[in-house]
Protein backbone atom coordinates (compact mmCIF):
# COMPACT_ATOMS: atom_id res chain seq x y z
CA UNK A 1 0.00 0.00 0.00
CA UNK A 2 1.31 3.30 -1.22
CA UNK A 3 1.45 6.05 1.86
CA UNK A 4 -0.27 9.74 1.66
CA UNK A 5 3.78 10.57 1.27
CA UNK A 6 4.83 8.39 -1.11
CA UNK A 7 2.19 8.97 -3.66
CA UNK A 8 3.28 12.80 -3.07
CA UNK A 9 6.72 11.89 -3.25
CA UNK A 10 5.98 10.44 -6.59
CA UNK A 11 4.45 13.25 -8.31
CA UNK A 12 7.10 15.02 -7.36
CA UNK A 13 9.51 12.87 -8.88
CA UNK A 14 7.73 12.60 -12.36
CA UNK A 15 7.40 16.52 -12.23
CA UNK A 16 3.29 15.88 -12.10
CA UNK A 17 2.24 17.06 -9.18
CA UNK A 18 -1.69 18.31 -9.00
CA UNK A 19 -2.57 20.79 -7.25
CA UNK A 20 -3.88 19.28 -4.26
CA UNK A 21 -6.02 20.05 -1.73
CA UNK A 22 -5.78 20.23 2.32
CA UNK A 23 -6.83 16.16 2.21
CA UNK A 24 -3.28 15.58 0.91
CA UNK A 25 -1.47 15.90 4.23
CA UNK A 26 -4.91 14.16 5.99
CA UNK A 27 -7.12 17.27 6.39
CA UNK A 28 -5.36 19.09 8.78
CA UNK A 29 -7.51 21.09 11.52
CA UNK A 30 -5.09 23.17 13.70
CA UNK A 31 -1.56 24.76 12.29
CA UNK A 32 0.50 25.79 15.41
CA UNK A 33 4.10 27.33 15.84
CA UNK A 34 6.69 25.83 17.70
CA UNK A 35 10.18 24.97 19.17
CA UNK A 36 11.57 21.95 18.48
CA UNK A 37 14.01 19.55 19.98
CA UNK A 38 16.95 20.93 18.17
CA UNK A 39 15.94 24.47 19.34
CA UNK A 40 15.20 24.80 15.53
CA UNK A 41 11.40 26.25 14.69
CA UNK A 42 8.50 24.76 13.03
CA UNK A 43 5.15 25.24 11.69
CA UNK A 44 2.85 22.16 12.27
CA UNK A 45 -0.24 20.44 11.35
CA UNK A 46 -2.19 18.59 13.68
CA UNK A 47 -5.69 16.48 13.28
CA UNK A 48 -8.85 17.18 15.54
CA UNK A 49 -7.26 14.88 18.25
CA UNK A 50 -3.96 16.29 18.65
CA UNK A 51 -1.90 14.14 16.48
CA UNK A 52 1.00 15.58 14.73
CA UNK A 53 0.26 14.78 10.85
CA UNK A 54 3.45 17.33 9.58
CA UNK A 55 6.36 19.80 10.20
CA UNK A 56 7.87 22.50 8.08
CA UNK A 57 10.67 24.33 8.54
CA UNK A 58 10.92 28.16 9.97
CA UNK A 59 14.11 30.45 10.70
CA UNK A 60 12.87 32.18 13.24
CA UNK A 61 10.38 31.98 15.69
CA UNK A 62 6.63 32.01 15.00
CA UNK A 63 3.56 33.37 16.45
CA UNK A 64 0.57 32.38 14.16
CA UNK A 65 -0.63 31.60 10.84
CA UNK A 66 -2.82 31.87 8.47
CA UNK A 67 -4.42 28.77 6.08
CA UNK A 68 -5.53 29.35 2.32
CA UNK A 69 -9.40 28.32 2.57
CA UNK A 70 -8.65 26.01 -0.52
CA UNK A 71 -5.40 24.98 -1.56
CA UNK A 72 -2.83 23.45 1.19
CA UNK A 73 -0.35 26.84 1.62
CA UNK A 74 0.01 28.42 4.96
CA UNK A 75 1.37 32.33 5.83
CA UNK A 76 3.40 31.68 8.77
CA UNK A 77 4.05 34.97 10.85
CA UNK A 78 7.31 35.69 13.08
CA UNK A 79 6.50 37.11 16.52
CA UNK A 80 6.26 40.69 16.66
CA UNK A 81 8.09 42.60 15.64
CA UNK A 82 9.11 40.40 12.77
CA UNK A 83 10.04 40.97 9.70
CA UNK A 84 9.00 37.85 8.65
CA UNK A 85 5.67 36.00 6.90
CA UNK A 86 7.00 33.11 5.10
CA UNK A 87 4.18 30.96 2.50
CA UNK A 88 4.61 27.69 2.57
CA UNK A 89 3.59 24.78 0.28
CA UNK A 90 2.42 22.03 3.32
CA UNK A 91 2.36 19.00 0.97
CA UNK A 92 6.12 19.31 -0.07
CA UNK A 93 7.14 21.45 3.32
CA UNK A 94 8.56 24.12 0.54
CA UNK A 95 8.83 27.89 0.54
CA UNK A 96 7.28 29.68 -1.82
CA UNK A 97 7.22 33.56 -0.99
CA UNK A 98 8.47 35.59 1.72
CA UNK A 99 6.79 38.65 2.44
CA UNK A 100 8.79 41.24 3.40
CA UNK A 101 7.05 44.34 5.04
CA UNK A 102 8.27 47.85 3.39
CA UNK A 103 10.59 50.21 5.03
CA UNK A 104 9.08 51.50 8.87
CA UNK A 105 6.67 48.34 9.08
CA UNK A 106 6.66 45.26 10.77
CA UNK A 107 4.69 42.36 10.91
CA UNK A 108 2.24 41.74 14.33
CA UNK A 109 2.37 37.93 14.03
CA UNK A 110 -1.32 37.62 12.54
CA UNK A 111 -3.46 37.55 8.57
CA UNK A 112 -6.47 36.55 7.14
CA UNK A 113 -7.45 35.97 3.71
CA UNK A 114 -10.51 37.06 2.01
CA UNK A 115 -13.40 34.74 1.55
CA UNK A 116 -12.49 33.53 -2.11
CA UNK A 117 -8.37 32.89 -0.91
CA UNK A 118 -7.27 35.92 -3.09
CA UNK A 119 -5.90 38.33 -1.20
CA UNK A 120 -4.16 37.86 2.11
CA UNK A 121 -4.65 40.78 5.13
CA UNK A 122 -1.56 41.46 7.28
CA UNK A 123 -1.97 43.44 10.82
CA UNK A 124 1.48 45.79 10.25
CA UNK A 125 2.92 48.59 12.48
CA UNK A 126 3.63 51.97 10.09
CA UNK A 127 6.24 52.36 13.07
CA UNK A 128 7.47 55.82 12.27
CA UNK A 129 4.04 57.36 11.92
CA UNK A 130 2.93 55.56 15.26
CA UNK A 131 -0.04 54.05 13.36
CA UNK A 132 -1.46 50.85 12.41
CA UNK A 133 -1.95 49.66 8.78
CA UNK A 134 -3.38 46.73 6.94
CA UNK A 135 -1.30 45.51 4.55
CA UNK A 136 -2.81 44.04 1.32
CA UNK A 137 -0.70 41.28 -0.78
CA UNK A 138 -2.34 39.21 -4.19
CA UNK A 139 -2.09 35.24 -2.80
CA UNK A 140 -0.96 34.23 -6.03
CA UNK A 141 2.53 32.60 -6.79
CA UNK A 142 4.34 35.93 -5.79
CA UNK A 143 2.12 37.07 -3.27
CA UNK A 144 3.08 40.80 -4.22
CA UNK A 145 2.10 44.01 -2.37
CA UNK A 146 -0.96 45.52 -3.77
CA UNK A 147 -0.89 48.50 -0.80
CA UNK A 148 -2.26 48.78 2.73
CA UNK A 149 -4.67 50.96 4.76
CA UNK A 150 -5.44 52.24 8.05
CA UNK A 151 -5.92 49.61 10.70
CA UNK A 152 -8.42 52.23 12.65
CA UNK A 153 -5.86 52.69 15.20
CA UNK A 154 -2.79 51.92 16.96
CA UNK A 155 -1.24 48.63 17.16
CA UNK A 156 -3.60 46.40 15.35
CA UNK A 157 -2.71 42.41 16.61
CA UNK A 158 -5.30 40.06 15.85
CA UNK A 159 -7.24 40.14 12.35
CA UNK A 160 -10.31 38.12 11.27
CA UNK A 161 -12.94 38.05 8.73
CA UNK A 162 -16.71 38.05 9.49
CA UNK A 163 -18.02 34.70 8.57
CA UNK A 164 -19.90 34.81 4.66
CA UNK A 165 -18.47 38.32 3.94
CA UNK A 166 -14.98 40.14 3.43
CA UNK A 167 -15.93 41.99 6.11
CA UNK A 168 -12.63 42.14 8.34
CA UNK A 169 -12.58 43.22 11.81
CA UNK A 170 -8.85 44.28 13.65
CA UNK A 171 -8.02 44.17 17.43
CA UNK A 172 -6.52 47.36 17.29
CA UNK A 173 -4.34 47.08 20.97
CA UNK A 174 -4.03 51.29 20.97
CA UNK A 175 -0.38 50.23 22.61
CA UNK A 176 2.48 52.20 20.51
CA UNK A 177 6.11 50.88 20.15
CA UNK A 178 8.77 51.08 17.75
CA UNK A 179 11.52 48.68 16.87
CA UNK A 180 14.48 50.62 18.24
CA UNK A 181 12.85 50.38 21.49
CA UNK A 182 12.29 46.79 21.67
CA UNK A 183 8.58 45.69 23.03
CA UNK A 184 8.61 48.72 25.97
CA UNK A 185 5.07 50.78 25.08
CA UNK A 186 5.53 54.37 24.54
CA UNK A 187 1.92 55.38 25.01
CA UNK A 188 0.47 54.28 28.24
CA UNK A 189 -0.93 57.54 29.06
CA UNK A 190 -2.93 58.08 26.53
CA UNK A 191 -3.43 54.63 24.81
CA UNK A 192 -6.70 53.94 23.39
CA UNK A 193 -7.93 49.98 22.08
CA UNK A 194 -10.39 49.62 19.93
CA UNK A 195 -12.35 47.28 17.95
CA UNK A 196 -12.86 48.10 14.13
CA UNK A 197 -14.43 46.53 11.20
CA UNK A 198 -13.04 47.52 7.77
CA UNK A 199 -14.07 46.61 4.17
CA UNK A 200 -11.21 44.90 1.94
CA UNK A 201 -11.03 48.62 0.32
CA UNK A 202 -10.48 49.79 4.07
CA UNK A 203 -13.36 52.13 4.16
CA UNK A 204 -14.35 52.04 7.85
CA UNK A 205 -17.78 50.21 8.46
CA UNK A 206 -18.05 50.83 12.20
CA UNK A 207 -15.85 51.38 15.38
CA UNK A 208 -16.52 50.49 19.31
CA UNK A 209 -13.78 52.04 21.86
CA UNK A 210 -13.18 50.71 25.52
CA UNK A 211 -14.97 52.74 28.29
CA UNK A 212 -12.56 54.72 30.44
CA UNK A 213 -12.30 51.87 33.18
CA UNK A 214 -11.09 49.61 29.97
CA UNK A 215 -9.04 51.93 28.30
CA UNK A 216 -5.68 50.11 29.56
CA UNK A 217 -6.70 46.77 28.60
CA UNK A 218 -5.26 46.33 25.16
CA UNK A 219 -7.66 44.68 22.83
CA UNK A 220 -5.51 41.40 21.19
CA UNK A 221 -7.17 38.09 19.97
CA UNK A 222 -10.59 37.33 18.17
CA UNK A 223 -12.85 34.73 17.53
CA UNK A 224 -15.66 34.92 15.42
CA UNK A 225 -19.25 32.97 15.82
CA UNK A 226 -20.47 31.69 11.88
CA UNK A 227 -23.25 34.23 13.45
CA UNK A 228 -20.80 37.27 13.77
CA UNK A 229 -20.76 36.97 17.13
CA UNK A 230 -17.00 38.64 17.96
CA UNK A 231 -15.55 37.78 21.37
CA UNK A 232 -12.22 39.61 22.03
CA UNK A 233 -9.40 39.31 24.61
CA UNK A 234 -7.58 41.74 26.19
CA UNK A 235 -4.34 42.36 28.30
CA UNK A 236 -3.99 44.48 31.05
CA UNK A 237 -1.75 47.48 31.24
CA UNK A 238 -2.72 48.52 34.47
CA UNK A 239 -4.16 46.33 37.99
CA UNK A 240 -7.04 48.85 37.78
CA UNK A 241 -7.96 47.75 34.06
CA UNK A 242 -7.39 43.48 35.13
CA UNK A 243 -9.83 44.24 38.04
CA UNK A 244 -12.50 45.10 35.59
CA UNK A 245 -12.30 42.85 32.91
CA UNK A 246 -10.47 41.04 30.27
CA UNK A 247 -13.32 38.94 27.76
CA UNK A 248 -15.78 41.06 25.56
CA UNK A 249 -18.25 40.11 22.73
CA UNK A 250 -19.60 42.29 20.13
CA UNK A 251 -21.53 41.87 17.54
CA UNK A 252 -22.45 44.46 14.65
CA UNK A 253 -25.26 46.83 15.54
CA UNK A 254 -25.06 45.85 18.78
CA UNK A 255 -23.02 47.19 22.38
CA UNK A 256 -20.52 45.18 23.41
CA UNK A 257 -20.49 43.43 26.43
CA UNK A 258 -18.37 42.15 29.47
CA UNK A 259 -18.24 38.50 30.50
CA UNK A 260 -19.39 38.41 34.12
CA UNK A 261 -16.70 36.58 36.33
CA UNK A 262 -16.68 35.70 39.85
CA UNK A 263 -13.27 38.32 41.35
CA UNK A 264 -11.30 35.38 42.33
CA UNK A 265 -11.52 33.60 38.63
CA UNK A 266 -11.00 37.04 37.29
CA UNK A 267 -8.08 37.60 39.41
CA UNK A 268 -6.36 34.04 38.34
CA UNK A 269 -6.01 35.27 34.77
CA UNK A 270 -3.67 37.93 36.33
CA UNK A 271 -4.12 40.47 33.50
CA UNK A 272 -3.44 38.32 30.87
CA UNK A 273 -5.49 36.17 27.99
CA UNK A 274 -3.45 34.67 25.70
CA UNK A 275 -5.94 32.68 23.25
CA UNK A 276 -9.56 32.30 22.50
CA UNK A 277 -11.85 30.20 20.77
CA UNK A 278 -15.49 28.96 20.40
CA UNK A 279 -16.53 25.56 20.40
CA UNK A 280 -17.86 23.81 17.06
CA UNK A 281 -21.50 24.37 18.39
CA UNK A 282 -20.57 28.03 19.19
CA UNK A 283 -22.23 27.66 22.79
CA UNK A 284 -19.03 28.04 25.04
CA UNK A 285 -15.92 30.32 24.69
CA UNK A 286 -12.40 29.12 25.69
CA UNK A 287 -9.98 31.35 26.61
CA UNK A 288 -6.37 30.42 28.16
CA UNK A 289 -4.27 32.46 30.21
CA UNK A 290 -0.01 31.53 30.27
CA UNK A 291 0.43 33.54 33.18
CA UNK A 292 -2.26 32.00 35.71
CA UNK A 293 -1.65 28.28 34.01
CA UNK A 294 -5.46 28.09 33.49
CA UNK A 295 -8.49 27.80 30.47
CA UNK A 296 -11.89 29.14 31.26
CA UNK A 297 -14.70 28.16 29.73
CA UNK A 298 -17.19 31.07 29.35
CA UNK A 299 -20.92 30.43 28.85
CA UNK A 300 -21.32 32.28 24.85
CA UNK A 301 -25.07 32.82 25.20
CA UNK A 302 -24.74 33.69 28.87
CA UNK A 303 -21.66 35.63 28.44
CA UNK A 304 -21.08 34.81 31.88
CA UNK A 305 -17.93 31.99 33.14
CA UNK A 306 -18.79 28.33 33.94
CA UNK A 307 -15.43 26.33 34.75
CA UNK A 308 -11.72 26.14 35.10
CA UNK A 309 -9.15 23.83 33.92
CA UNK A 310 -5.68 24.37 35.16
CA UNK A 311 -2.88 23.57 32.42
CA UNK A 312 0.56 24.68 33.00
CA UNK A 313 2.30 27.36 30.41
CA UNK A 314 -1.02 26.91 28.27
CA UNK A 315 -1.78 29.42 25.40
CA UNK A 316 -3.22 27.97 22.17
CA UNK A 317 -6.36 26.99 21.86
CA UNK A 318 -8.76 25.81 19.25
CA UNK A 319 -11.98 23.57 19.16
CA UNK A 320 -12.88 20.66 16.95
CA UNK A 321 -15.68 17.51 16.93
CA UNK A 322 -13.16 15.99 19.94
CA UNK A 323 -13.92 19.21 21.93
CA UNK A 324 -11.40 22.34 22.79
CA UNK A 325 -7.57 21.88 22.15
CA UNK A 326 -5.20 23.65 24.44
CA UNK A 327 -1.38 23.78 23.60
CA UNK A 328 1.58 24.67 26.27
CA UNK A 329 5.26 25.14 26.18
CA UNK A 330 5.63 22.15 28.04
CA UNK A 331 4.89 20.38 24.99
CA UNK A 332 1.61 19.17 26.31
CA UNK A 333 -1.60 19.30 23.86
CA UNK A 334 -4.39 18.41 25.58
CA UNK A 335 -7.65 17.45 24.56
CA UNK A 336 -10.98 18.83 26.19
CA UNK A 337 -14.05 17.08 25.50
CA UNK A 338 -17.16 18.26 27.74
CA UNK A 339 -14.82 20.97 29.53
CA UNK A 340 -13.05 18.19 31.10
CA UNK A 341 -8.90 17.26 30.51
CA UNK A 342 -9.40 13.91 28.81
CA UNK A 343 -6.21 13.20 27.50
CA UNK A 344 -3.41 14.47 26.03
CA UNK A 345 -0.16 14.21 23.83
CA UNK A 346 3.27 14.99 24.94
CA UNK A 347 5.53 16.40 22.31
CA UNK A 348 9.31 17.33 22.58
CA UNK A 349 8.24 21.05 21.39
CA UNK A 350 7.79 23.82 23.02
CA UNK A 351 4.60 25.24 21.63
CA UNK A 352 4.18 28.78 20.60
CA UNK A 353 0.94 31.37 21.19
CA UNK A 354 -2.10 30.09 18.71
CA UNK A 355 -3.67 27.22 17.10
CA UNK A 356 -5.11 28.22 13.56
CA UNK A 357 -8.08 26.65 12.53
CA UNK A 358 -7.25 24.87 8.94
CA UNK A 359 -11.42 26.13 7.96
CA UNK A 360 -13.85 27.65 10.60
CA UNK A 361 -15.72 25.94 13.29
CA UNK A 362 -19.55 25.06 12.03
CA UNK A 363 -22.24 26.06 13.69
CA UNK A 364 -25.04 24.07 14.27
Amino acid sequence: MRTRRGVIAGFLASGLLPRLGWAALGNPTFLAAAQLPDDSYGLLGMDADGQALFTVPLPGRGHAAAAHPTRPEAVAFARRPGDFALIIECTTGSQTARLQAPAGRHFYGHGVFSSDGSRLFTTENDYEAGRGVVGVWAAGEAYQRLGEFSSGGIGPHDIARLPNSNTLVVANGGLETHPDSGREKLNLATMQPNLSYLSTQGVRLGQIEMPTALRMNSIRHLAVRPDGLVAFAMQAQSRAGAAVGLIGFHQWGRPAELAVYPRSELVELQGYIGSVAFSTDGTQLALSSPRGGVVHYIDAEKKCYTRRVPNRDVCGIGASAAGFLATSGTGCVTVMPNGRPTYHHSYPHRWDNHLIAVAPPSHG
